[in-house]
């Protein structure tokens, strides 16, 4: 932990972080009510190499941020003695697009870097909420996803080369154009998901993919969770191949989204076969153009930014998802909570709003996990009050996998002061 004062601490990095631009903290600066003592933005690569070295000397524990979308994940700060920002990091480094890889700045936004792409009709197919913030270094540090995981998968299956600067100022290259690993360790995957608490990502090389020629995406509007179910298996056991399968229910009613990306013809054709196979089910709308496109914007409300909205990342196996539902909204009721569920149907992923006490919702919490024990899902808590945060473990039981987590912690940062206690299972 800093013992110098903040203004100290500014004053003395600035001659430390090369080109990187130094300030005070501000109230915009907080975490959880916890202000940092100074905020470092380095320009280039070398400058977070100079700030990382810098800070290994005075012993400064470390937050990194970007765009700011997820700074509610993850256990309650402590302390904070110097946030790092990757804001000026925001450039696309190269794109061969006659490879289909690109190599992006961890600064760089989501929504940025696929218009850049998009000048050779090529992405990155991830579409997590608010991509227009959510930047690169962020998304592969939470591994974060939305709807399309379902057809295109995560970051971690696209990332094929990492540039991080380790929490002792050195830099670790894997992957990508220049293979220079940590002995023993794949890094770019090592770190995807590991929420800043192996390294800071600084650059990032990932496959790239031709963008579809058109989107269509039938909504289907159902009376029960069993109808709801059945839909799922039939669109599971067909062969269509749909690029998201999203399940929305907050009351008695079910919606699903089903999107096809692909060729004209074949999105028109595969929609039409899924409205068949729902039959009496339910009834169906396909959508594409401008209102396909409202349609999925109303739908990633359900991951609106209330700063103290709480919202649980509930996974088990896909067969199991339909009755963890129904033991949700019975739960939901003995609780006295309300609750709405959306996310990935057909993967097992959705994510639950709960809203009522605090206390209710601890127990809500504790009770699911129950019935998930280790090995067949988890309750995580994604975003959600302080108050929240500090009253329940945010991650949940991990398993005998921690152990191995510590380690590969303690390799890359032995002295615990990347992102302390925010990772998975309080790394």
């Amino acid at each position: 932990m800093a013992v110098l004062s903040p203004s100290v601490l500014v004053e003395q990095s600035r001659s430390r972080v090369g080109q990187s631009v130094v300030r005070s903290s501000t109230d915009t600066d907080a975490v959880d009510g916890i202000h940092p003592s100074l905020v470092v933005e380095p320009l280039t690569t070398d400058d977070m190499v100079a700030t990382l070295a810098w800070a290994s000397t005075e012993r400064l524990k470390v937050m990194v941020v970007g765009g700011r979308t997820k700074q509610g994940w993850g256990a309650p700060a402590t302390s904070i003695d110097l946030m790092l920002s990757t804001a000026r990091l925001n450039r696309v480094v190269e794109h061969c697009h006659g490879d289909l890889t690109a190599t992006v700045e961890a600064g760089a936004t989501l929504a940025s870097v696929n218009r850049e792409l998009a000048r050779h009709r090529q992405w990155l197919p991830w579409d997590p909420p608010w991509s227009d913030r959510a930047t690169i270094g962020g998304i592969v540090a939470t591994n974060d996803t939305g709807p399309r995981r379902h057809g295109y998968g995560t970051p971690r299956d696209g990332i094929i080369g990492v540039a991080m600067v380790r929490a002792d100022g050195e830099l670790a290259k894997s992957g990508g154009i220049v293979v220079k690993n940590v002995a023993g360790y794949d890094v770019s995957r090592l770190v995807t998901g590991s929420f800043g608490c192996l390294g800071v990502i600084v650059t990032a090389t990932f496959k790239v993919l031709p963008i579809a020629g058109a989107s269509r995406t039938v909504a289907i509007e159902l009376d029960t969770l069993e109808s709801a179910e059945s839909v799922v298996r039939s669109l599971s056991m067909s062969a269509l191949t749909p690029t998201a399968i999203e399940l929305v229910t907050a009351t008695d009613q079910s919606r699903l989204l089903v999107r096809f990306e692909s060729v004209e013809e074949a999105s028109v054709q595969q929609s039409q076969q899924a409205c068949s196979l729902v039959g009496s089910f339910g009834q169906t709308k396909i959508l594409t153009g401008e209102d396909e496109a409202i349609l999925w914007r109303e739908h990633a409300m359900h991951w609106s930014e209330e700063a103290d909205a709480t919202l649980i990342k509930l996974s088990c196996a896909p067969a199991e998802l339909f009755e963890m539902l129904k033991l949700l909204r019975t739960a939901s009721a003995e609780h006295g909570l309300e609750c709405a569920a959306a996310g990935r149907a057909g993967l097992g992923v959705v994510d639950v709003r709960l809203d009522g006490s605090i206390g209710a919702q601890v127990r809500m919490i504790q009770h699911l996990r129950q019935q998930l024990t280790i090995g067949r899902g988890s309750v995580v808590v994604r975003n959600g009050s302080v108050a929240l945060r500090r009253k329940i473990d945010t991650w949940g039981e991990i398993g005998s996998g921690l152990r191995v987590m510590k380690a590969v912690k303690s390799r890359f940062d032995p002295d615990n002061r990347l992102s302390p206690g925010r990772g998975p299972g309080g790394l």
